[in-house]
């Protein structure tokens, strides 16, 4: 198994919610470089303490300027999601291939890419060779097709420039620095609904940065050329519904529902080729799920 120790490591996007505790962990024992437009001070102050040495750079603008070229390895977690296709395909896609042509003498690159640039497919488990389709329209309007795009340049930039490659499909990324079920048990503290697909139940496979953190080193050793695609998502299938229940057993608070299709349908995904490569994930969903509710509001704890 690959060895993320002493190495000298680029992770674009430290502020994000996956990003920060991705480069937090690896700076422990590496030299961690973050890449981002440091909008906020604080966000700079934050990884600087966490031992991450900040390089400002704008993807969409071709910007790299402070980014080292001789890096060991990159993990690529920046993203751009705004209501415009064109500033959201030239910083995903054209910026990720400018980004590899800056690193491309690095031992492997691993690509964040999310398991929404598939089709829609219902309660189907998704596999890597499913049909890709625009399935967060209603959410995230540009999010789908800048995705794809973004993969597309990483399939070309690999082998382009020879750089061993894994592009990993995320599914709902959650733990103690947010994600989407936080936003559920924000809904619920207010007496909302949570808005649900009519398709019920709204399955995913969440995984927790814990074991997004686990499985980097399988993931980048497991980069090739042409690219390795994998999903990259938690071993045990969820719904909404049940999540949402379940942190209301924990809080006390009552998980009401409410049936739209304005809302993102199931992304369901088979974890079989994942799981040959890095093995099942090791925080169960309650366990996580339950540190969670502790992080953001400990109060509500029974």
């Amino acid at each position: 198994m690959l060895s993320l120790d002493g190495k000298k490591i680029l992770v674009t996007g430290p502020t994000g919610q996956v990003g920060f505790p991705v480069a937090r962990a690896l700076a422990e024992n590496n030299e961690v470089w973050g890449l981002a437009r440091f909008a906020k001070q604080a966000d700079r102050d934050r990884l600087e303490a966490a031992g991450v040495t900040c390089a400002r750079g704008d993807l969409a603008a071709g910007d790299l300027a402070e980014v080292p070229q001789d890096v060991d390895y990159v993990v690529h977690f920046a993203v751009a999601k705004s209501p415009d296709f064109d500033s959201d395909v030239r910083a995903n896609a054209e910026g990720v291939g400018l980004l590899m042509a800056h690193c491309r003498s690095a031992k492997a690159f691993l690509h964040c890419s999310t398991t929404g640039v598939y089709e829609h497919a219902g309660h189907h488990a998704i596999r890597e060779n499913d049909p890709l389709g625009d399935n967060h329209r209603v959410m995230l309007p540009t999010y789908s097709i800048a995705k794809i795009s973004a993969e597309a340049v990483v399939r070309f930039s690999a082998r382009q420039f020879d750089v061993p490659t894994t592009i990993a499909r995320l599914n709902v990324p959650y733990g103690n620095n947010g994600g989407w079920p936080v936003f559920h048990l924000e809904m619920m503290i207010a007496g909302q609904p949570v808005p649900v697909h009519p398709e019920r139940p709204c399955l995913y496979d969440p995984i927790h940065e814990d074991d997004i953190i686990g499985t980097l080193p399988a993931l980048l050793d497991a980069a090739a050329v042409p690219a390795t695609i994998v999903n990259w998502a938690g071993t045990e299938t969820v719904s909404i519904e049940d999540w949402c229940t379940y942190m209301g057993e924990l809080t006390g608070l009552e998980a009401k529902f409410v049936d739209t299709d304005r809302t993102i349908g199931s992304v369901h995904v088979d974890t079989t080729k994942m799981e040959q490569i890095v093995g099942r994930m090791s925080v169960r969903w309650k366990d996580g799920f339950r540190r969670m509710v502790e992080t953001f509001h400990p109060e509500l704890l029974k």
